[in-house]
């Protein structure tokens, strides 16, 4: 059991029976009467958001989870195809439990991983990665107005607001949480 307020973004818990990771927590002291949490989870099984307010004293049931590095090999279209680093195990991870990692991950690269017993609870991705950019229109002279920008693709298939200085082949660093455009990387 945990105490509602050591609940932390990215702990993992059990309500009613599932399991939920917190992905948002705010602490509120209000001036009269105690202080409550409140937590946004998400359920890595089925992709739903439940919102819970909690006393600060309240118990929760926690869960204890394992980190793993798992190369990220390809997605089908409705897969993730994951592989154990330390035992060469492959797994599948439907696409709809982590919509928004679509277009993040790379292929080949190493993710550390969230299990809780044999169910994957979060993908970790990096806040920043390099992408190379694979589609990018031609920026037209004269067409610059201050704060310019256009949309490329990245060989992942993300699209990103960039200036129009970006051209295609350039790698860009991007903030993945966001989906932002940081900077132009010289490689």
């Amino acid at each position: 059991m945990i105490k509602a307020g050591q609940i932390d973004k990215g702990t993992a818990l059990l309500i009613k029976g599932q399991p939920f990771v917190c992905i948002d927590r705010e602490f509120v002291n209000p001036g009269k009467g105690s202080a409550f949490v409140r937590l946004k989870l998400k359920s890595p099984a089925t992709g739903q958001t439940l919102s819970e307010t909690m006393k600060s004293q309240d118990n929760a049931e926690d869960i204890t989870v394992v980190d793993r590095d798992c190369q990220y090999l390809y997605n089908d279209g409705e897969h993730f195809h994951f592989m154990m680093t330390d035992t060469f195990e492959q797994i599948e991870v439907p696409m709809a439990t982590f919509p928004d990692y679509e277009f993040l991950m790379k292929d080949g690269e190493t993710y550390r991983c969230t299990f809780w017993e044999a169910q994957l609870l979060d993908i970790q991705v990096p806040p920043k990665v390099v992408y190379l950019v694979a589609e990018a229109e031609e920026a037209v002279k004269g067409d610059t107005v201050q704060g310019a920008t256009k949309y490329v693709t990245t060989e992942t298939g993300l699209k990103v607001r960039v200036p129009i200085f970006i051209k295609q082949g350039e790698k860009i660093r991007v903030n993945t949480e966001t989906k932002e455009y940081l900077e132009r990387v010289n490689s």
